[in-house]
């Protein structure tokens, strides 16, 4: 029962911890402007009522957000310096690696010239 209980835990400060380094990486000069801009459309989208799956459909209805959450955080991962990502997560280096694990995961559900064109590469 320990072992679920802090699986439990970790999931629920896993968010505010992600929008703690999402919003000091969107901050930081050595973030890659084109992953600021990606961060701040992420944050408007996931802000917006307006969704592509509304989100009282059930279960299927915050699909979309988790994808493109996943997606966005494969991407920054990928494409931002491990350094500054570390500066800002305040769990180390282990827990950061198993988002990253997470998150690419989830997004290899969709295709890698989709990936491509929202970080520009």
């Amino acid at each position: 029962m320990g072992g679920g209980f802090a699986r439990l835990r970790e999931l629920v400060l896993f968010l505010p911890r992600l929008a703690r380094m999402l919003a000091a990486l969107m901050g930081d000069p050595a973030v890659p402007k084109a992953a600021k801009v990606v961060l701040v459309t992420l944050a408007v989208y996931l802000a917006s009522p307006i969704d592509l799956i509304p989100d009282f459909v059930p279960l299927v209805g915050y699909l979309d957000d988790v994808l493109l959450v996943a997606i966005i955080l494969d991407g920054i991962l990928s494409h931002v310096d491990r350094a500054i990502l570390l500066k800002y997560w305040p769990s180390g280096g282990p827990s950061i690696d198993a988002m990253a694990a997470i998150a690419a995961r989830i997004a290899r559900f969709v295709p890698a010239r989709i990936k491509a064109r929202i970080f520009g590469s």
